[in-house]
């Protein structure tokens, strides 16, 4: 390890005059980091060298070149059923993709991106108005609905009409006018190959999909056809089987083009079935998200808890008592927490296995990233007299920056300049440069790890059905403020007792001569927004306070928070027994302070 640091500076880019302080190398340096920087230098270049061939190498080619090389290993599993790398390779599809986790949903991508065709992948949670404004943003020319339900609705099937997109069920029959099935010409179509000629204009920068952040700003990420891959394939195996949870992650598809890997899919999350089926497949790497392995350890402790062939779980949103009672109960699993983001151009890894920490700092010099101090009343960065950004102290939470350059790109966002400009920040330490703004405080404490600290902006976060979900304050907003009795709205997340992360609550200002309608407003919210996005507390107020540069006080809001003994102002409750807003009681209070009332 002395003199490990040597190894360090070809892969780092000294013939291009990036050299490091030698005695700073041997005081911080440890030979895992040494270790996972080489490894990721060594797959950068590797996809530098992909994108640089002419043709361009896509994700496409990567996965037709893993089929063609393991063409008969299992690739997907789902129930009973199987599907080989070769099986999924000759499959073919078109779009706009709307279903759950299933195999279709991986074949009926890849046969569009042998088609040159992008797909936009909708979640099966959303409706109504939300789901037109994410078919306006990607502008889909076709679309694939899973069950009858979207085209039930009153909304959504006269307006694909009326921008003259096809639509079809994943079936082989169609009782709906206006919609066409989608199996029986998958059936009828022919194995021979697509012509390459289809997608000539296909490059790495071409959009390969189309991906819809539930984050920052609830609007539509373009991934491009780049071979970059992501930092879990230098952590998995060829023999590896991959448990998925309820969310589908695109990154860990991607991730198994490149090792070969076989993929377990579920269409849903079950706590007291998860280690059975870890055993049926043989999982040896299971991948979560928020809550996922503290629902794991709520279950009834069994005889078998140990008795698996799990290596390795992968996933974010962690806390440091479930890491430590997962591993004393479940066996000496290794923990692989990490941090990113769907749009971000930065991203990190604990490869250290710290418990808590979400990634350490690593000597990488394409990426320039800064935690900055920031104004959370005043909802801004900290400026000095110069009128630049200031880098806060280790053991301090700031804000997480990263420049963006041309290893660190930010594409920004499909139809949406003006949210895209709110990611950018210009002029932070010098005039003309820019940064992605990551709406994150994160820490770095005194050994270099690196922990989440909260999440700032127009968002927050909750758990709900056992993951991590963040919602798009902006998206409520618009919402409710379609009701006929609102002039004015604000939500925000508040702090709830026992509960991890933060629930939805409304601040509304109600119209002239205008009363609140409890049950319309129940209503509206119910049929516009996913359940996870529902304001669980509306506050009526006849005025709402702005800060001295017109920005709404949602700090001091979300410290009023919801109760009813110190706020005068009228609560109320959605109350999902009573399909209703209720107005909010000592007793509700309490009740949901106690959680005889779930959230």
């Amino acid at each position: 390890e002395g003199r490990a640091w040597l190894w360090l500076l070809p892969a780092l880019g000294a013939r291009r005059g990036c050299w490091l302080s030698l005695s700073r190398l041997g005081r911080e340096l440890r030979l895992w980091d040494l270790r996972f920087a080489l490894t990721m230098v060594r797959v950068a270049r590797k996809a530098r060298r992909a994108g640089a061939r002419q043709p361009a190498q896509t994700l496409l080619d990567v996965f037709t070149r893993r089929a063609r090389l393991t063409p008969h290993k299992r690739m997907l599993l789902f129930g009973d059923k199987m599907s080989t790398y070769e099986q999924v390779e000759r499959r073919r599809g078109c779009l706009a993709l709307l279903m759950g986790n299933q195999p279709a949903y991986v074949w009926v991508w890849l046969g569009c991106a042998k088609l040159g065709c992008a797909v936009a992948c909708l979640s099966s949670s959303i409706r109504a108005t939300s789901l037109l404004r994410c078919f306006q943003s990607c502008a889909a020319t076709v679309v694939s609905l899973l069950g009858v339900i979207y085209c039930k609705d009153a909304k959504i099937l006269p307006f694909l009409k009326k921008e003259n997109v096809k639509v079809y069920y994943l079936s082989k029959t169609s009782a709906t006018e206006g919609v066409e099935s989608f199996l029986d010409k998958v059936d009828a179509a022919s194995d021979e190959p697509t012509l390459l000629s289809w997608r000539l204009d296909v490059t790495c920068e071409t959009p390969a999909i189309y991906i819809y952040t539930s984050g920052t700003t609830g609007n539509t990420n373009s991934q491009k056809q780049t071979t970059r891959s992501s930092h879990h394939c230098v952590f998995l195996k060829f023999d590896t089987v991959l448990q998925y949870n309820k969310n589908c992650s695109i990154s860990y598809l991607f991730t198994s083009f490149y090792t070969g890997v076989t993929i377990v899919l579920h269409a849903r999350f079950s706590a007291s079935q998860f280690w059975d089926d870890c055993r049926k497949y043989n999982v040896t790497v299971i991948q979560y998200i928020g809550e996922v392995l503290q629902y794991l350890c709520s279950v009834s402790q069994r005889n078998n808890d140990q008795d698996h062939k799990v290596r390795l779980a992968i996933g974010n949103g962690i806390r440091a008592d479930v890491w430590r009672e997962f591993v004393r109960r479940f066996g000496n699993t290794n923990i692989l927490e990490f941090y990113a983001s769907t749009e971000g151009n930065i991203s990190f890894v604990n490869y250290a296995g710290k418990v808590g920490a979400v990634g350490r700092v690593n000597y990488f010099p394409q990426l320039h990233y800064e935690l900055i101090k920031y104004d959370v009343k005043k909802d801004e960065p900290v400026q000095d007299e110069n009128g630049y950004c200031i880098k806060v102290p280790k053991g301090t939470s700031g804000l997480l920056i990263c420049k963006i350059t041309q290893y660190a790109p930010f594409s920004g966002y499909a139809g949406a300049k003006q949210q895209t400009g709110k990611k950018q920040l210009r002029d932070v330490f010098q005039k003309a440069d820019l940064y992605f703004n990551s709406s994150d405080l994160l820490v770095i404490d005194n050994d270099n790890f690196i922990y989440f600290h909260d999440r700032i902006g127009d968002t927050f976060r909750l758990v709900y059905l056992f993951q991590w979900e963040n919602v798009s304050t902006m998206e409520a907003e618009d919402i409710l403020g379609l009701t006929d009795c609102v002039q004015e709205v604000i939500v925000y997340g508040v702090s709830v007792p026992g509960y991890e992360g933060r629930t939805g609550m409304a601040c509304i200002r109600l119209k002239e001569n205008s009363e609140f309608n409890a049950g319309s407003t129940y209503r509206h919210v119910k049929t516009h927004l996913p359940n996870y996005a529902r304001p669980r507390f509306i506050r009526i107020k006849s005025a709402i306070e702005l800060t001295a540069t017109f920005k709404y006080r949602k700090v001091q809001l979300m410290e009023e928070s919801f109760n009813s003994a110190v706020i005068k102002d009228r609560l109320y409750f959605l109350d999902d027994r009573e399909n209703l807003y209720v107005q909010m009681t000592e007793d509700i209070y309490n009740s949901v302070k106690k959680h005889d009332l779930k959230l």
